[in-house]
């Protein structure tokens, strides 16, 4: 079994090429053909932290991945990462483990980013006046670089809760060429942005619906567990398209589960990302539509991440 560290990993990524094939795997999936077993997750209150373990197989791979992912939100505090994890890549022939990538974390946070990117450039308004981001950490960063490559806005406004992280935040947006408003009112991003990006692992709603402006595209990932939530289940109701990474997993724990579990949405407004890149559904239609991707994170992502980055190692 090969060892590959964080920085091997990053030397040898592109996400051109990367993000092409979490298409396919999202496509994959919404047509059946990947194998997800269910998710484990650990919740450590005592710690304010959380671990799930994922897995997939997509029909016909060499290889199947399985990824532990953990994140640890007072971590900063003690001049530690807020996330970490690993994944194992092993041959669908034999069961060997083939590689460990040891990217603590990197890999599921760019995944993540992708798969944002892969959202905005679906549904986000063809005019994209400002870009809100909630949050301050490396997700809301990572998610930042990738939205370069499908909208020419170089706008932000930006939310978090602690001056310290929107004054680094604001630092790093302005050395990609963003010009950068930071506040610690949300109804302010979602008055002026209306391409919002949410990152936080909040437990309360933090984007109300009345606060949002008709046309707007959001893009919620921070709900990935159990008991997260970002927006009013009303502003998911609101929504003229509702995005969502797999029905399944949405159903369980995200932004949907809350607006299903209220009855203000039912499961047959709820379109899979793979089903809209494939061309067997509608998306954003006119620029007057609100629009929601709500990304929990699927193993599928996992695997198809997994196999790029070994790909890129071993050429």
């Amino acid at each position: 079994m090969r060892v590959f560290s964080k920085a091997q990993i990053i030397a040898r990524f592109n996400p051109e090429l990367a993000v092409s094939q979490l298409e396919e795997g999202f496509i994959a999936y919404s047509e059946g053909k990947v194998q997800v077993p269910p998710v484990q997750g650990f919740a450590f209150k005592g710690a304010n932290g959380d671990c799930c373990v994922k897995s997939a197989y997509i029909e016909g791979s060499p290889t199947f991945t399985v990824k532990l992912s953990t994140g640890f939100y007072d971590n900063p505090s003690k001049g530690l990462p807020s996330n970490d994890g690993l994944m194992l890549v092993l041959s669908a022939h034999t069961g060997q483990p083939l590689a460990l990538l040891q990217d603590q974390g990197w890999l599921t946070a760019m995944r993540t980013a992708l798969a944002g990117r892969i959202a905005a450039r679906l549904l986000a308004p063809a005019q994209v006046k400002a870009i809100g981001i909630l949050g301050t950490g490396m997700q809301a960063q990572m998610q930042l670089e990738q939205l370069r490559a499908v909208t020419d806005c170089r706008q932000v406004i930006l939310w978090g809760r602690h001056e310290r992280g929107l004054a680094a935040y604001t630092a790093f947006a302005r050395e990609l060429g963003f010009g950068v408003h930071s506040t610690q009112d949300a109804a302010e991003v979602a008055g002026a942005a209306n391409l919002i990006v949410c990152t936080t692992p909040s437990r309360q709603a933090l984007l109300h619906s009345d606060w949002v402006q008709p046309g707007t595209h959001i893009t919620a990932v921070g709900a990935d567990a159990p008991g997260k939530q970002e927006l009013d289940p009303a502003l998911v109701a609101r929504a003229d398209r509702i995005i969502v990474d797999a029905i399944a997993q949405c159903s369980q724990y995200g932004e949907v589960a809350h607006a299903l579990g209220s009855g203000q949405i039912n499961a047959h407004q709820l379109i899979e990302l793979g089903t809209l890149l494939a061309g067997r559904a509608k998306g954003r239609e006119h620029d007057g539509q609100i629009t929601l991707a709500d990304l929990t994170g699927v193993a599928v992502q996992d695997a198809q991440i997994a196999s790029y980055a070994l790909a890129a190692l071993c050429t």
